[in-house]
């Protein structure tokens, strides 16, 4: 390989100036597909395990009135620190704007910093906070090269101004991610314009009855629209359901991204994440943020899946940590062993001589960052 990229990939007996790296397993550098940086001054998640969605959305918001921009900054330096030190190549990060964030112009595998592709929120259920937010990620596209857009969920952006983002993702070829169907409450608000989202939105002061209900199917018509975007990441997913799975995989340009201890700390129901894989959609792993999570580690994710869902093919959970969630964002050359990707590897120890063997070790030995 050269400072870059692999340039070589083969078997057999090694050249004579090899480096012996011992009995480990080599794997590429991790994949983040979803974080929020900004939280990662939290020292535990916001709220008790197994608090609502709603009352959660509640405690983040009044925890943050009081950040700084220069907090923000450090706690933006922290994640990015703490994700490089957990074998983390690319994250896909939702940029709250105006946020500062280090340049990535020079980007290298080898870095202390891994890549970002920063998404702008674009939040807003009123025209004027819309109007002000979207203003805001048109600049982001504009200026930084490996920007993107997210409307930030159903509850909180209004249809036309999702409307107006995935235009914006079409018209500069930028990726786009939004949250989608992350707990049944989010169903009830958008079917019938009721229930517990639907008075916290009240509660806040932002309530606009004439955007709710969006009918029967809601999740079918944002399915439909994101899919217009270049590369479009639905984020949770907890509550998606079978038609609704039928739909993403009919669309190659979609992509779910799982957050599988996020989705353990609020006490849902089992993901339905082997039905999507069993369906051909592309699934990605996020760590979501340490408001909800208890670190930034990637791989603790891998593990999670590995020890608690085997009813998922071990080759299936590592992909969705590596190629599932680079592909997803449209880089392609992060989270895969092979000429021309990046060369960034990871290590974990394993003296087992079977594949079964292996992923028990994945599931059990820390990971170190290689070269």
């Amino acid at each position: 390989m050269d400072r870059q990229q692999i340039v070589e990939v083969g078997q057999g007996a090694a050249p004579t100036d090899a480096e012996d790296l011992g009995d480990v397993a080599l794997l590429p550098g991790l994949v983040n597909a979803h974080t929020h940086l900004e939280f990662s001054d939290c020292d535990a998640p916001i709220g008790e395990p197994g608090i609502a969605l709603y009352r959660w959305v509640g405690q983040v918001i009044a925890a943050r009135q009081s950040t700084t921009g220069q907090a923000k900054a450090a706690a933006i330096a922290k994640g990015l620190q703490e994700s490089f030190d957990a074998g983390v190549s690319l994250v896909g990060e939702i940029a709250t704007l105006p946020s500062e964030y280090p340049s990535q112009s020079d980007f290298s595998p080898h870095n202390q910093s891994p890549e970002l592709i920063t998404f702008a929120e674009t939040i807003g259920l009123s025209q004027q906070r819309g109007d002000e937010r979207f203003a805001l990620s048109e600049q982001h596209v504009q200026t930084q090269p490996g920007g993107g857009i997210s409307p930030h969920a159903p509850y909180s952006t209004s249809r036309p101004l999702i409307e107006r983002c995935v235009q914006l993702a079409c018209q500069t070829e930028r990726p786009l991610a939004m949250h989608v169907a992350e707990s049944p409450a989010e169903r009830q608000l958008l079917c019938s314009g009721s229930g517990p989202f639907a008075e916290t939105l009240k509660q806040l002061g932002v309530w606009d009855a004439s955007l709710f209900p969006w009918g029967d199917q809601p999740f079918e018509w944002l399915i439909d629209q994101l899919a217009k975007a270049p590369h479009g990441l639905l984020v949770h997913g907890n509550d998606l359901q079978v038609n609704e799975i039928e739909k993403i995989a009919n669309h190659p340009s979609l992509s779910v991204v799982y957050c599988p201890r996020t989705h353990h700390f609020f006490g849902y129901s089992p993901h339905p994440v082997l039905a999507m894989l069993e369906r051909g959609v592309r699934v990605a792993l996020g760590t979501d943020s340490r408001a909800s999570n208890p670190d930034l580690n990637l791989w603790r994710e891998i593990q999670f899946l590995l020890n608690q869902r085997p009813d998922i093919d071990p080759e299936k959970v590592l992909g969705m940590g590596t190629i599932q969630g680079a592909d997803a964002m449209g880089r392609f050359r992060h989270g895969r062993l092979q000429r021309g990707a990046f060369a960034q590897f990871n290590l974990v120890p394993t003296s087992a001589n079977t594949l079964q063997g292996v992923y028990r070790d994945f599931a059990e030995q820390p990971l170190k960052r290689g070269v």
